[in-house]
C-alpha cells in the first residue's frame, strides 16, 4: 500500500471501529486439549533480553510496563483485531459494547480543530441544557480544544457521575459564545434511527450493533407499523456501521428471515469456534429473558426491503447484509463493504484485564467467507449523483498490516485503480482547503442523501442510477 494511500486513511474511522467484538455469544471456556510445547530457547531469549533492559537500559524501566508491552506486541502482530485488555482499554471496550457510559450525552465530530455538535442525545444531559446541531465546542472546562484530538476533547467531557464540566459554546447562526455547565450522568447512546421518510417508507438506520440494539430496533419497528400498519417498503442502513456483537446480528437478520433460517456460519482451529447461528431465539437471546422479536409485525418478514452499506460497514453489519443477499431477501445496494469477517473472542486474565483473541472466520449463509472480501451490493451505487470521489482511498481489510487474508484475494493491485487513487487524493487534497460548511456531507436520513433516494428509486420500481466509480469488484458485481 502506498504512503499517499496511508495518508487517506483518516476517511476510514467508522470501518475501524469494526474490531469491536463480535463473538460474545461463543462459550468462554472449554477444554482445548494438552498445550503444544513450550519453545524453551525462545522463552531463555526473551528472560534474557528482559533481564538486559532491567539492568543496562538508560533509565530504570518499570516491570509491569515491560510485561504489558510483550503482552500486547506479541498479541498485535497477530491480525489487526485482536487485542491485549489492560484496565483502562478494558473499561472503555466495555462501555463500547454496552452502549453505555458517563458523560454529557452528545454526538460530536472535529471541524477545524473544534469539536461540532452532530447531535445531542435525546433526554441526555446536554440535550436538556439545550445545546444544538451545529454548536461548536471551544473550551472544557478551562482547556481550550483546539489543538486537541477528538478523542481527547471526549475524555475530557467523561468522567464520574454527578460531577459538573462546562463547555464553552459557540453558536454560529446567533453569533454569540456562551458557557454552560452540566452534570454528567450515565449516558445509553442510541444506536437505532427510525421514521417514514415518504408516505408507505420507512427508514431504520443501525450506527453500531450494541447490547440495546434489538431491543431498541423491535421497538422502533412497532411505531412504525402502529402508525402506519400498510408500509410498501423499508429501507435498512448499515452505512458506516463498524459492527458489534454478534448476536444483535443475528437478531436483526431473524427479524427479516424466516424461522430457522441459516444466518451465519464460524469456523476456527478448536471446537467452539465452529458453529452454525440461525434465526431462532436460542442462537441470540442467551437465556436472558423474554425474545424482544416475538411481537414484531408479520408484515416486517415480507415488506420490500434494500439494505444500504459501504467501505465502513464491517463486521456484524455485513453478516446482516449477507444473510439478507444470501437469502434473496433484501437488495443490498452501495459500495462493497469493508471485509471483516473475523471473529473475536474475549477472554478475561482478571478482573480487569483481558485478551481479545480472534478464533474464527465469519462464512454466509451460502458458505462465502467475507475475510477480506467484503460484501459487494446487488446494485453498485455512489455516494453522490456526480459519483464517489474519494472511495478508493477508502481502506478496507484488505489494506491492513496482518490481516488474514481472504479465499480470493486479489494479490496484485490494479495500475488504473492506482492511478486513479492518486488523482482522488489529490481532489481530496484540495477540498480540504474549502470551508468546513462546503466539505460536510448530506446527514443520512435528509432528502438530500443521494444513496438512500436510490434506495427508495428501487423500492417504487423506477430507475436507479447506479455507479459511475471504479471499483475492485465492479465486475463481479455487474455479472450477477
Amino acid at each position: 500500500m502506498s504512503q499517499k494511500i496511508k495518508i487517506a486513511g483518516w476517511l476510514t474511522a467508522g470501518a475501524l471501529a469494526g474490531a469491536l467484538v463480535t463473538a460474545s455469544i461463543l462459550q468462554t471456556a472449554v477444554a482445548r486439549g494438552a498445550p503444544a510445547p513450550l519453545p524453551v530457547e525462545d522463552l531463555q531469549q526473551l528472560a534474557a533480553v528482559y533481564s538486559m533492559i532491567k539492568s543496562e537500559y538508560v533509565e530504570p524501566v518499570d516491570d509491569k510496563k515491560l510485561l504489558t508491552d510483550a503482552i500486547s506486541g506479541m498479541v498485535s502482530g497477530l491480525d489487526p483485531h485482536s487485542q491485549y485488555f489492560d484496565k483502562k482499554s478494558y473499561k472503555e471496550f466495555r462501555e463500547g459494547t454496552s452502549g453505555r457510559f458517563v458523560g454529557v450525552g452528545i454526538e460530536i465530530t472535529q471541524e477545524d480543530g473544534l469539536v461540532r455538535v452532530v447531535s445531542p442525545i435525546e433526554g441526555s444531559p446536554a440535550d436538556r441544557a439545550g445545546l444544538k446541531p451545529g454548536d461548536l465546542i471551544t473550551k472544557v472546562d478551562d482547556t481550550a480544544v483546539k489543538g486537541l484530538t477528538l478523542d481527547e476533547a471526549v475524555k475530557r467531557m467523561r468522567g464520574e457521575p454527578n460531577t459538573k464540566v462546562t463547555l464553552t459554546i459557540f453558536r454560529k447562526d446567533e453569533s454569540r459564545t456562551f458557557a454552560v455547565t452540566i452534570t454528567r450522568e450515565e449516558i445509553r447512546t442510541q444506536s437505532v434511527k427510525a421514521r417514514e421518510i415518504e408516505p408507505g417508507y420507512a427508514w431504520v438506520r443501525l450506527s453500531q450493533f450494541q447490547e440495546s440494539t434489538v431491543q431498541d430496533f423491535a421497538a422502533k419497528v412497532r411505531d412504525l407499523y402502529a402508525k402506519n400498519p400498510s408500509l410498501k417498503g423499508l429501507v435498512l442502513d448499515l452505512r458506516n456501521d463498524p459492527g458489534g456483537l454478534l448476536d444483535a446480528a443475528v437478531a436483526i437478520s431473524a427479524a427479516f428471515l424466516p424461522e430457522g433460517s441459516t444466518v451465519v456460519s464460524t469456523g476456527g482451529q478448536i471446537a467452539e469456534s465452529k458453529a452454525v447461528f440461525k434465526a431462532d431465539p436460542r442462537d441470540y437471546m442467551r437465556h436472558r429473558g423474554d425474545d424482544p422479536l416475538k411481537n414484531l409485525p408479520a408484515a416486517l418478514k415480507s415488506v420490500p426491503l434494500v439494505v444500504l452499506v459501504n467501505e465502513g460497514s464491517a463486521s456484524a453489519s455485513e453478516i446482516v447484509a449477507g444473510a439478507l443477499q444470501d437469502h434473496k431477501r433484501a437488495t443490498v445496494m452501495g459500495r462493497r463493504t469493508f471485509g471483516k469477517g473475523s471473529v473475536q473472542t474475549v477472554r478475561p486474565l482478571g478482573p480487569d484485564t483481558a485478551l481479545k483473541i480472534t478464533t474464527a472466520r465469519y462464512y454466509t449463509p451460502n458458505g462465502t467467507s467475507i475475510q477480506a472480501r467484503g460484501i459487494t451490493p446487488d446494485i453498485l451505487i455512489d455516494d453522490t449523483a456526480e459519483g464517489s470521489p474519494y472511495a478508493l482511498l477508502r481502506m478496507h481489510e484488505s489494506d491492513l498490516d496482518h490481516h488474514l487474508t481472504g479465499a480470493d484475494e486479489a494479490k496484485d493491485k490494479d495500475p488504473k485503480l492506482e492511478k486513479e487513487r492518486e488523482q482522488a487524493l489529490e481532489r481530496l487534497q484540495s477540498e480540504a482547503c474549502k470551508p468546513a460548511s462546503q466539505r460536510r456531507p448530506p446527514e443520512y436520513g435528509s432528502d438530500k442523501d443521494f444513496p438512500l433516494q436510490q434506495a427508495l428509486a428501487q423500492l417504487k420500481g423506477l430507475p436507479v442510477k447506479t455507479s459511475v466509480t471504479p471499483d475492485e469488484r465492479k465486475a463481479e458485481a455487474n455479472a450477477k
